[in-house]
């Protein structure tokens, strides 16, 4: 079977599964079986597919056709233009969480301090750490601290912080973010959160890439999608330093709501961000002081 026979037959099978973007995800799939990059692929379409790497592809193939999403058959994903490492103990990361670390960045060099400023770091809800890797690396002499109540995922935290080069910088915590953030005794300039935001009753309707394949735990906002907004602005006063920033990424129709119980916790809203599609992404916060 030739690169171009294996492709059109992998697409097939995708498309009549459901899976949405069939074609990239068969190319995608086939350049990881045989080591090469996609545009590899066009430049010798004839060439016969040896049998360990037909094997292999077939192997991802049927992988995918379980609706497993691509990042995790690979691996790994792209995010902030760095890779890293996934699974299914973590969220995938998405590029619609990137509009988080641009207004990060945003309100850094609109601040006095810049870049250049020791800023310390608190991410609740870690996950595989993209959020607070990505802007790690964009802020040199800044320091963080991420939580996340999955060992699981805080292994994979800890692994891709390592595999940066940003180790030193960060370290991660396995705590319940609802109730023991109080016991750091610490108090951080800028907090950023992915929270689980989905409402309870419409996970059910989600892909199977997201329900059968993504923790839970790591989608399941509860009743309005709300719960854990609530918990982290009722205690955001134990880690929180004067004039601190929070930046919470929400899901659609949320904004209002999330900056409501930003001001019902003595903060100020003070803006959000759109991410690619027009949506309310990011809602920003500041502390007084």
């Amino acid at each position: 079977m030739s690169r171009a026979e294996a492709l059109k037959a992998a697409g097939d099978r995708l498309t009549a599964a459901g899976v949405e973007s069939p074609r990239l995800d068969a190319e995608v799939l086939l350049a990881s079986a045989l080591g090469c990059t996609r545009i590899d692929l066009f430049a010798e379409p004839a060439r016969e597919l040896a049998a360990p790497e037909r094997e292999r592809f077939d192997a991802m193939v049927a992988r995918r056709l379980s609706r497993e999403p691509v990042a995790q058959i690979l691996g790994a994903k792209e995010f902030w233009g760095l890779e890293f490492k996934v699974s299914n103990a973590t969220l995938t990361p998405r590029p619609d969480s990137e509009t988080l670390v641009d207004a990060v960045l945003e309100a850094v060099d609109r601040s006095e301090r810049g870049r250049d400023h020791a800023w310390s770091i608190l991410d609740l809800g870690t996950g595989s750490g993209c959020l607070l890797l990505a802007v790690l690396s964009e802020l040199p002499l800044a320091t963080g601290l991420g939580v996340d109540v999955s060992a699981t995922a805080l292994e994979m935290a800890h692994e891709n912080a390592r595999r940066l080069g940003l180790g030193r910088r960060c370290r991660f915590i396995e705590c319940d973010w609802r109730d023991g953030l109080g016991a750091l005794g610490e108090r951080f300039e800028l907090v950023i959160a992915n929270p689980p935001y989905i409402a309870g009753a419409e996970l059910a309707a989600l892909a199977p890439e997201v329900t059968d394949h993504e923790p839970r735990i790591a989608l399941d906002g509860g009743d309005g999608g709300m719960v854990a907004y609530e918990a982290i602005l009722a205690r955001a006063g134990d880690f929180i330093g004067p004039g601190a920033w929070l930046f919470f990424e929400v899901g659609a129709g949320q904004a209002a709501k999330v900056e409501a119980l930003i001001s019902e916790a003595g903060l100020v809203a003070c803006g959000r961000r759109r991410d690619l599609a027009g949506h309310d992404r990011v809602v920003m916060a500041r502390a007084g002081g």
